[in-house]
């Protein structure tokens, strides 16, 4: 349970501005809070008083909390607002990102950053201090430069500041992946289809002695393909990988995507399935419970066994008919490169389309020297970057357009 023994009383008694405030707060990150909401808040509290405590944080709980995954991103929301005296300077803390190997003296916990970012909304942040020389005002033509979010979206992950990382991410968490329903085997009677419906067509005559008065009708069934991630988190692409599985969280919870079902699965030196993970709504919990499942993170790299496991495994598990594979990695492996041609043979006849996303085409000079391309790259149907959000968007081409190739068929004329 949830005590906040050591929360301060206000003495300012503004307790209406102050729980309309919070109320906006939470609206801001992410909570289905209304006007509706906060008026009632307002008439709970002042029902219920103020004498403990805990009682007021569970009050405003009540109030505001209607789903469980809600309940995180309150109860951070509801620390830096109520009970830190300096919570402007945790949530500027709370909001630097995390570095792997690097002491922090505030470690950001799930949701923190979500509601930092939603309490600062419209503050000034601070600015660094400036010397004497650099005060002087200097004059740049810009009339040829690209506007900040043309620059964000074709600039690299790994290039990209703090700042950067997090318009990123907040600009990954808007991206769909547009998908078009299959045409099945199987119809059902529409009065406008495309096919007689024979059988229909009698059943009908049979309710009238026998006679045929119209001719029934039918059109073919419709349904939706699953999408299966296949994510590289070795140490090569620990640039890219929490980028990427981002993308992938926005993918499995966005609502009305088409997809009939996501599934995520991370490799390095094992496969891991992360689908379940990805389905928690706040995408830090949901990271850090991926991150913890995945113990090969930034580890070596396994492409071939991966790939066998997943095959022998998962694929007939997952791998319906029409579904569509996101193979994400950059083909750096040193298993047998037989083996992996096998393996990624099997998963191309497996699915639909298959898909290698790779943030090593961003380098113009890139060719399939490496043994892994080589034996990858003959067995996918669409060959494409993935190194900023430009790439990403791109995708939507491979997804839509059946006949799509992206760099594949350039970097084959390389290996003949």
């Amino acid at each position: 349970m949830v005590t906040y023994a050591d929360l301060p009383t206000p003495v300012d008694g503004k307790f209406a501005a102050n729980i309309t405030h919070f109320g906006r707060a939470l609206r801001k990150a992410g909570l289905p809070v209304g006007p509706g909401r906060i008026v009632d808040a307002i008439k709970a509290v002042e029902a219920a008083g103020f004498t403990d405590r805990d009682d007021f944080y569970w009050t405003l709980h009540a109030c505001f909390v209607s789903k469980s995954e809600h309940r995180t991103l309150f109860r951070q929301t509801f620390r830096l607002f109520w009970r830190d005296p300096q919570f402007l300077e945790q949530m500027m803390s709370a909001m630097l990102p995390m570095m792997r190997g690097v002491a922090e003296e505030h470690k950001p916990e799930d949701a923190e950053r979500r509601a930092a970012e939603a309490l600062l909304d419209g503050a000034e942040q601070p600015k660094p201090p400036k010397n004497q020389e650099e005060d002087e005002l200097v004059e740049i033509d810009a009339s040829l430069t690209f506007s900040g979010e043309e620059k964000l979206k074709s600039q690299d992950f790994e290039q990209m500041t703090a700042a950067e990382q997090a318009e990123a991410l907040r600009a990954i968490s808007k991206l769909d992946l547009p998908v078009r329903p299959i045409a099945s085997r199987r119809t059902r009677s529409a009065a406008l289809g495309r096919y007689p419906d024979w059988r229909g067509t009698m059943r009908q005559a049979m309710r009238h002695g026998g006679e045929v008065r119209s001719l029934a009708m039918k059109e073919r069934r419709t349904r939706w393909p699953s999408l299966i991630a296949l994510c590289d988190i070795s140490g090569s692409m620990s640039g890219y990988s929490r980028m990427l599985l981002h993308f992938l969280h926005a993918a499995s919870n966005a609502k009305g995507a088409g997809w009939a079902d996501v599934h995520t699965f991370t490799f390095g030196t094992r496969l891991t399935n992360i689908t379940r993970h990805l389905k928690v709504r706040d995408v830090d919990s949901a990271l850090r419970r991926a991150g913890a499942e995945a113990e090969d993170w930034e580890g070596g790299t396994r492409i071939g066994e991966c790939l066998h496991r997943f095959n022998r495994d998962w694929s007939r598990r997952v791998l319906g008919q029409g579904s569509v594979v996101l193979l994400i990695t950059d083909g750096l492996d040193r298993d047998d490169p037989e083996r992996l041609r096998a393996e990624m043979e099997r998963l191309q006849l497996s699915c639909r389309k298959l898909i290698w996303l790779n943030p090593l085409l961003r380098w113009e000079g890139f060719a399939p020297k490496a043994r892994g391309v080589k034996a990858m790259l003959p067995h996918v149907d669409s060959f494409r970057a993935s190194h900023s959000i430009a790439s990403l968007e791109d995708l939507a081409a491979a997804l839509t357009r059946p006949d799509d190739l992206g760099d594949k068929a350039r970097l084959m004329k390389l290996l003949e």
